[in-house]
């Protein structure tokens, strides 16, 4: 064999041995906690989701989750729907939610403070947690697609309060939403429960 073809054939098996443990290096990098806290389940606002979730007996991972999925944690997001803050509320639900809590002087801006935001979606995901009796399911699809949508599936569907069956959400955005927030609940749960 010509000295060159094996030289040729030494440098590819180096080079793609390097690139083989380049790829390695990375990976373990992308899955090491450090970087999954950092760049893919980051948790600002972490102590204020922890007060308000004890306060109305929600899940903290839950509205970790929820932000994550709703708002990237960018307290200022909007959604081409008109929904504002961190959980993504939609001023009429807020208007709502600031009646339920007595509080006065509301306006659809005071949904891009982190503190606001999180206590009005702490209290309306118990409010649904209630309503709908535990089914995070439930609660979500009703947080996503609207809790009047919701009991109308349950009505014409004959889901019950045990419904468990996510694909039979009849819109997709609501059936992917809802897997999106308990797949990030639990990566919350894995990274910050300990």
């Amino acid at each position: 064999m010509d000295d060159g073809v094996m030289m040729l054939r030494k440098t590819t098996l180096v080079a793609l041995a390097l690139i083989l443990a380049l790829a390695a290096a990375g990976m373990a990098v992308y899955k090491s906690d450090w970087f999954q806290r950092e760049y893919l389940y980051p948790f600002p606002y972490r102590e204020k989701v922890f007060h308000y979730a004890t306060e109305r007996e929600v899940d903290p991972f839950l509205i970790a989750a929820v932000i994550r999925t709703e708002s990237k944690f960018v307290p200022t997001a909007r959604s081409p729907k008109g929904a504002i803050g961190l959980m993504q509320m939609m001023p009429e639900t807020g208007q709502w939610v600031a009646g339920q809590l007595d509080q006065r002087g509301f306006s659809p801006a005071m949904l891009t403070d982190p503190d606001t935001s999180i206590r009005f979606g702490a209290w309306y995901l118990a409010s649904l947690k209630k309503e709908f009796k535990d089914n995070e399911i439930l609660v979500l699809a009703a947080y996503n697609g609207g809790r009047g949508n919701v009991n109308q599936w349950m009505r014409q569907m004959n889901w019950d309060r045990n419904f468990r069956e996510i694909e039979k959400i009849p819109y997709q955005e609501t059936r992917e939403y809802v897997r999106k927030v308990l797949s990030a609940r639990e990566k919350y749960r894995a990274l910050y429960g300990r």
